[in-house]
Formats: structure tokens, sequence, C-alpha cells
């Protein structure tokens, strides 16, 4: 008997878990992230405050295992446009990859801002704690870009500079960031897809938080133009977007 109540007991758990969850994304949702508190996470599903403490030891944790759960519907859905196109086509697959990271992201803008724009606290770092879930999810998202630039590397290549070129403080950051990483992946190889990343992200990252609406309020070529210069540094064919790999709201480009 006690297995099968042990099933139990975690199934109960984890549909708790679940319904913490999606209260959490309703208060960041309606009201903000500043509405995602215990109490209120709490109130919302019928719980007292020190019960929900059972499942999260701080508002920290609460936040963390949130983000964690976005991150996780953000990799899936970038894995699954990347793994609908065909395992020789490198160029389709990455920019599968990445328009869909946009397409959840503007669907999901309460979403994308709390993964992205709060800030996360020195001890809770992926350099301080690598083995976190939140930092898994990040580790897990951050590689469904890498492993594809990795592939291509293998495969063909691309253009990399010397790395006698690069900056001594850039070379010894790449070459920590590369060890962390345990993969194979050279200096100049990754210094090019981070570059590659940086600009896509950073990009995204601005219309999302509506940094760009003073100049641009459809963003969607811009993202378009800078996947053509990332495609294009990569060696690659650039692809037109197709109906459904656009945004809800944007107009067909």
């Amino acid at each position: 008997m006690a297995a099968p109540t042990a099933r139990r007991r975690e199934k109960l758990r984890q549909a708790t878990l679940a319904e913490i969850h999606q209260a959490a994304r309703e208060l960041l949702t309606d009201q903000g992230p500043a509405a995602v508190t215990i109490n209120a996470v709490a109130r919302r599903i019928g719980m007292s405050g020190p019960a929900l403490y059972h499942y999260f030891a701080s508002h920290d944790d609460l936040v963390a295992a949130v983000t964690a759960g976005f991150l996780r519907e953000l990799t899936t859905a970038m894995r699954t446009a990347r793994d609908a196109r065909p395992a020789d086509a490198a160029g389709d697959r990455l920019l599968a990859t990445c328009r869909a990271m946009r397409h959840w992201a503007t669907a999901h803008p309460a979403e994308f801002g709390w993964i992205f724009a709060s800030p996360i606290p020195a001890a809770a770092s992926a350099r301080h704690r690598p083995d976190t879930p939140r930092n898994q999810a990040a580790r897990d998202f951050e590689l469904v870009f890498l492993q594809q630039i990795e592939e291509l590397w293998a495969r063909r290549g691309f253009p990399v500079p010397a790395l006698e070129d690069l900056d001594p403080s850039i070379r010894e950051q790449l070459r920590a960031y590369a060890e962390s990483l345990g993969r194979g992946l050279p200096i100049e190889a990754l210094h090019v897809a981070l570059s590659c990343w940086i600009k896509l992200y950073g990009l995204l990252c601005m219309e999302v938080l509506n940094q760009l609406d003073f100049v641009y309020s459809d963003p969607g070529p811009i993202y378009e133009e800078t996947l053509r210069d990332l495609v294009d540094t990569l060696g690659l064919d650039y692809r037109p977007p197709e109906p459904s790999e656009l945004p809800p709201h944007a107009p067909p480009s």
C-alpha cells in the first residue's frame, strides 16, 4: 500500500504545483510582477500563505519556479518549430527556432518580461548554482540555439575571426564560458554565435518591452533583417517566414 499512497501523494503535489503556477501567471498578466506574492497566490487557489510555504520556502523560490516553467514552455515551442524542419536543413531549422522564440515572446509579453527583465540575485545565478531548476531550464533554453551552431560548425564551419584579434578580456570570458558549458565549440566560433544571439535577443527584448514604439509600430521586418544578417554570417540561406511563423497580430511580410 505504501507505493500507491506515495504515488497519489505525489500526483496531488504536482497538481497543486500546477495550480500555483497558473495562479502566479494570472496575477502576473492581470496585475504585473509586483502582484505575484506568496499570500496573493495562496488566496487565488484557496490556500493560506503558511500552507504555500510547504511548497516554496520563500518568495524567491516561488519566482524561480515560475520562471523555470515559463522557460520550459518557451524552449518547447522553439524545439517543436525546429524539429518540424528537415534534419539536414540547417538554415530552415535555425530560422524556425528564432521565429518561434519571437512568436512566443510577443504572444506572452508579461511572461517574457518576467523571464528576461527581472534581475537574478547573485547567489542564485547560474555561476553560483548551475544545478537549480531555474538555471537548468535557462541552460536548456540557451542550448536550443547553441546546439544548432555546434552542428553547423561540425558539418561545414563558418567564417570566424582570428583568435589573436579578439580582445584578451573577451578571450578569457569566452574560455570560462566554454568550460562551464563543457562543449567543444572553439572560442572563435563561440564568439560569432554569441554575437548573433545578443543582436537577436536584444532586439526582441526591446520589442517586447516596448522600447521601439517611438519609431516602429511593427518591428517584424527589423527582426527579419536581423535574421538575414544572422544566416548570412553563418553562411546559410535566408527563407522568408511562413504565415504560421508570424505572431498572430503581425501583418504578412
